[in-house]
Parts: C-alpha cells; structure tokens; sequence
C-alpha cells in the first residue's frame, strides 16, 4: 500500500516508528557497558591463562582490579546499610515489574499514527474493520482500501477477499438506499466507487442499468400524466398516476405518487374552476367577465392549469374592451367608459384601457354636436402621444372633426332659416346645406335635414289640392266622389302628400264600387230568401269574381249558399238510404246526416234523424241477439256514439258478453278439520 492509501485521519507524519524490533548487538555487555577491544584481548587472554576454568576473580589481578573499583566509589556507596538497602529494594522491583508486565494486556495499534507502508497484515486488518463498521461509503471504502494491499500469498488474504466482497455489497446497499430516497445521481455515483478489480464491481453496472430502467420508467409515467392534466383528462390521469405505486423504488411509489395525486386534485378543482370562468365569459355579460378574471386568477402558480389561466384573464379583458367598443359604435360613451373602467389590472391591458379612455372621453365631447363639443374633443385627442397605438385614429379623428365645425356652422345657419317656415327660407335652408359634401363628417346628418325642408315645402305646395278634393267628397255621390278622385290625383308621386293623397282616393273609389255594385248583391240575396240558391249564386259570382269593394262580401255569400245547397243534398241522400231499413243502409244515412253543418237550418232535422235510425239499429241489433248473440254484438256496435241509443247499446253489448263469458264460480273454501286431542287423564290417588 502506497502512502496515498492512507486516510487523510491517519497521517504518516504521526507514525514514524516500526513496528518490527531491532536484534540486541552482540557486542553489549550483560550490564550494557561495551566491550572494547583491549578488554576482549585481556578476557582471551586470561582464558587461555586458565585451563581449568578456575573463577576469574579468583586471580590476583581481578582482585586488584576490584579494590581498585571500590576505591573509586563515593563513600556513602561503600556504606553497609546502602548495599543492605539495595538488596532489600530490587528484588521487590523486578517482582512487582514482572507481575506487572504479566497482568498488562496488550494494546491496540492506534490506527491514526499507523506508518502504513510498513504496517502488517493483521494491522491493517484490524484498522479495516474498524473502519468499515462505522458503514458509511467513505469508511467501507476506506477499510477496502486497506484490504487490498494485502499480498495475495499472505495467510489473511481469503479473509480481506471476503470482507472486499461484504464491504463492497454493502457500499451498493448504501447506494440503493439513496435509489430509493430518490437521489438517482448520488446513488451511481455512490456505487461506482467500488474499485473496479474487486468481483463485487460486476454487480455496479447491472445495478446502475436498473436503476436507469425504474427511473426513466417512472419519468415517463409522470409526463405522460401530466401531459392529461393539461388536457384536462381527469380519470386518464389518475390511471396513469397508479402506475406509480407498482414502480420498485420507495421515492416514486410513495412521495412522487402522493404529490401527482395531490397535483391531480387540485388540477381538477382548477379546470372544474376555469370550465366555470369560460362558462361565465361565454355570457357577454360584464359582470360574469369581472367574474371570471377572478376566478381564473385565484388558480395558483403550482396548478398545471395556471399557465391556461393567465393566458384566459387578458381574453377575458378584451371580450369587455369589445363589449365596449359596441358601445362606443352605438355612441353610448358613459357606459362604453364605465366597462372599461372596471377591467382589472392583472388582465395586463392597461396601454390598451388608457388608449380607449383617451379617445373615448374625446369622442363623447365630439357627439354633443355643438362648435365646443368638437373643439374640446380635439383638444383632448391632441393629448394623446405619438407612440400610442390609437395615435392614429386620434388623428384621422381630428381631422374628421375639424370639417364636422365648419358642417355644423352651415348646419347651424340652416336650421336657423328653415325655422322661419315658409317656402323661400324653407328653399334657402336646403341651399345652405347643400354645402356640405355628402362625404363630409355631417354629410348625412345634412342630407336628412334637405329631405325634411323638401317634405315641409312639399306639404305646403299641394295641402291645398287635398283640402279642395276632400270638400269635394263630403256629398258622398258617385259624380261629387269621381270628381275628389280627381283633384287628389294632381298630387305627383314622390311628392310629400302623395301617399296620404293615394289613400284617400283608394277610399273614394271603394265608395264608388259600392254604390254601384249594392244593387247586384242585394238581388242575389233576394233569390236565395225566395229558395233559389242556384239563381242567387250565379248573380253574386259577377261582383265575386270583379276584385271591386264588395268581391269580398258576396264570395262570402256564395260560400254560405253553397253550403246549405250540400246540406240539403246531403240531408235529402240521407233519407233516401234510411229507407232500406239495413243496419248497412242506417249507418250510411246517419253518415250523411251528420254532413249537414251545424250552422245550418237542417242541422236539427238532421239531429232527430241520426237518433231515430240509430234506435232503430239498436232494435235490429236485439232481434239478431235472440238467435245469433255475436251477429248482434257486431250490430250494436255500429251505434254511433253521439246517438240517443249509444248508452242502451253498449249496456246490451255488456250483458251480451258476460252471458258468453260466464264468470267462473268460486270453489268453496274447506277448513282443514282439528285433530281431537285426548282429555287428560285423571290419575285417582
């Protein structure tokens, strides 16, 4: 292991000292003094001196040697009671050193002052563990970085493999944790830090690549679910949301789910607000367009409808520039004025309110129609800046007004001569206005003006021709009336009175027609009083088919005349088939009775008989009953229902089918017959 292997905890800097111990010299004396070597020479010498190993200090120099020694010594070191001391004391000492040295257990290596490089097996073994037992990534991959330096013949290799092997699951299990708390990113990069020559490092890609897989699965899910909010699709979108829940990761199926389904409530509530909002705009009505911009303004930011909805609120302003901008056509400015006033600032139009307040607030001042009405509108449209988008139409504005003073000054003069009421200052009246141009701003306004004097000229030229022909007719005979006709006719078509001179005489002439047709039609109701209705037909269809004033009464006439000419036809046909006395030929007659019209004279006649023929039926119906009930049940009921005999007919029709029909006789009821019970018996003591 390389000193880059080494925690950042654990500086070399502290662990300088090895941990192997240094061989004792040989040339170390049993007291630790050195021996030189003219001692050695001295020791050879004295052993080849002394071949039967006698004690050195037995010779006479060792001895001298020895004195010589002790005389060195201080005085209180040659002392008994030191050395008696000593004795006493080191044995002691290396007593209680020994049992000492023998009860210490031996400590751990302390792994911050660890010199690594020359660090062993089982060190590094115990500083991994250590380490990896803390389980977080940067101490698992601390303690497989110790691990991996182990040589691969030490003895305690197949248990560092098998610690790399736990300690890099474990870092992927720390990295799923982070998958399933939702940190994607964290995670793969959390499991790539497994060093790649480890066996465990096959397992990151595969890992990765699912984790990749359940992620962009789940993304998708949640676009897709958006993308129907934004339509709108309420029930398609919590379908797709509950794929979440089946989606292997805890971020996705738990926290993501619930905030989607909590986006996808309150996307509803805000669609079910803004449908309400359109709905509300939809009316036209200033107030639900007020409405309206509140509603969709109160969706908030988080919504997915919010964008939908800030972009309703500046639609929802223009619908009430619009509505306003009608009332401005129809020159109603205060309430043109007054809508736009109330659009909210939010709707993002204020340029646009400003501009139309602008230009509105001129053009009420331009409608008064008076000289200072006009000036006061240019004034105030001079106001408006050249920037402005109305800049324009304030312009052409301007200019219509400025030629709308000078047609209102010759208006003005106008109107001031034709008040005068006669035909010279009615005339002068039109000249004066002829003056404006048809195009110019009060154009029309003059053009209307010219045709009300010409009508007031008009009426006083030909009142007199009126007046003359109505004193005419007042005798009301046929040559005073031609001759009315005649005056109202000098009055001119395209003139003032001519449609009121047209009426009159269209009076007239019908009064003529009737003078001279009365006598006609009075001749064909005499015919039909006397009986003939043919004769008094034929005399009034002249006056029917002329298109004169009396067409119209005597085509009434000859429409009742005719009628009863039916009803007696029909009345004389109905008898005439009575006679056969067949139930066939009574139906038919009471068919053609009932033909006679209620209003006519022969409509009781024709009553009595339908009674009379339907009894007679009925009668027919009881005889054919004595032999053949079903052939009399049949005849009884061709009784018309408006008859006399009806009731009588369908009570014999009834009797008639309940003897036919019997109904069935109920059979008796039988009471089950109770068991006798014994009597008790008494039991004599």
């Amino acid at each position: 292991m390389t000193e880059r292997d080494i925690p950042d905890s654990w500086s070399p800097a502290r662990a300088r000292k090895s941990d192997k111990l240094k061989k004792p010299s040989p040339e170390t004396q049993k007291f630790g003094v050195p021996v030189t070597g003219s001692n050695s020479k001295s020791v050879k010498r004295q052993t080849d001196n002394n071949p039967e190993e006698l004690p050195l200090n037995s010779q006479p120099d060792a001895t001298i040697a020895l004195n010589q020694v002790y005389q060195k010594l201080p005085r209180w070191m040659r002392s008994w009671v030191f050395w008696l001391m000593m004795l006493t004391l080191i044995p002691g000492s290396i007593g209680f050193l020994a049992m000492a040295m023998l009860l210490k257990l031996p400590s751990a290596p302390n792994c911050p002052t660890i010199f690594w490089p020359l660090a062993s097996a089982s060190v590094r073994l115990h500083c991994a563990q250590l380490a990896a037992s803390k389980q977080t990534v940067a101490d698992l991959l601390q303690g497989i970085g110790l691990l991996k330096q182990v040589p691969q013949d030490h003895p305690l290799r197949g248990e560092a493999d098998r610690f790399l092997e736990r300690w890099s699951r474990d870092i992927l299990t720390l990295a799923d944790e982070s998958f399933q708390a939702g940190n994607l990113e964290e995670a793969i990069a959390t499991a790539r830090k497994i060093p790649n020559d480890l066996s465990a490092y096959k397992l990151v890609e595969e890992q990765v690549t699912k984790w990749q897989s359940i992620w962009s699965k789940a993304e998708e899910i949640y676009k897709e679910t958006e993308e129907e909010l934004r339509q709108q699709r309420w029930q398609s979108a919590f379908m797709l949301s509950a794929k979440l829940v089946r989606v292997d990761n805890r971020y996705w199926s738990s926290i993501k789910y619930e905030q989607l389904n909590r986006l996808i409530v309150m996307a509803k509530e805000d669609g079910e607000k803004l449908a309400k909002a359109e709905s509300l705009a939809k009316s036209g009505v200033v107030d639900n367009l007020l409405e309206a911009i509140k509603i969709a303004g109160s969706i908030s930011q988080e919504s997915y409808l919010y964008q939908r909805a800030q972009e309703s609120i500046p639609a929802f302003g223009r619908q009430m520039l619009e509505l306003a901008q009608k009332q401005m056509d129809q020159r109603e400015a205060d309430k043109a004025l007054n809508i736009v006033r109330q659009i909210p600032e939010n709707t993002g139009l204020q340029t646009e309110i400003e501009d139309f307040i602008s230009l509105g607030e001129a053009q009420r001042s331009a409608w008064i129609g008076t000289i200072p009405g006009l000036e006061t509108a240019i004034a105030q449209a001079q106001q408006i800046d050249a920037s402005r988008a109305v800049y324009n139409k304030a312009q052409e504005l301007i200019a219509r007004w400025q030629l709308e003073i000078e047609d209102v000054a010759r208006l003005e003069r106008a109107r001031a001569l034709a008040s005068q009421g006669t035909i010279g200052d009615l005339s002068a009246a039109i000249a004066q206005a002829q003056e404006i141009p048809s195009q110019n701003p009060r154009g029309t306004e003059a053009r209307q003006e010219m045709s009300r004097w010409q009508a007031q000229v008009e009426t006083i030229q030909d009142r007199p021709f009126l007046d003359r022909a109505e004193q005419i007719a007042v005798l009301g005979d046929i040559n005073s009336l031609q001759a009315a006709i005649l005056e109202a006719s000098q009055i001119r078509s395209g003139r003032a009175l001519y449609p009121e001179a047209r009426r009159r005489i269209r009076n007239w002439t019908a009064r003529v027609q009737r003078i001279q047709d009365q006598p006609y039609l009075d001749q064909a109701r005499a015919l039909a009083q006397s009986g003939n209705l043919p004769a008094a037909i034929s005399a009034a269809q002249q006056i029917a088919s002329s298109g004169r004033a009396l067409a119209g009464e005597a085509q009434a006439a000859i429409e009742d005349w005719q009628g009863q000419v039916r009803a007696r036809e029909n009345w004389k046909r109905a008898r005439e088939a009575a006679l056969a006395g067949t139930p066939e030929a009574l139906v038919e007659a009471m068919r053609l009775a009932n033909l006679v019209p209620r209003r006519s004279i022969l409509r009781l006649d024709a009553n009595v008989g339908i009674d009379q023929w339907s009894q007679q039926l009925l009668d027919i119906a009881r005889l054919q009953g004595q032999s053949d009930i079903n052939r009399g049940i049949e005849t009884a009921q061709l009784v018309p229902r408006s008859s006399a005999a009806y009731s009588a007919a369908q009570e014999q029709i009834r009797a008639w089918r309940e003897f036919l029909n019997p109904a069935p006789t109920p059979k008796p009821t039988i009471e089950p017959v109770q068991p006798l019970l014994p009597s008790p018996t008494i039991i004599e003591q």
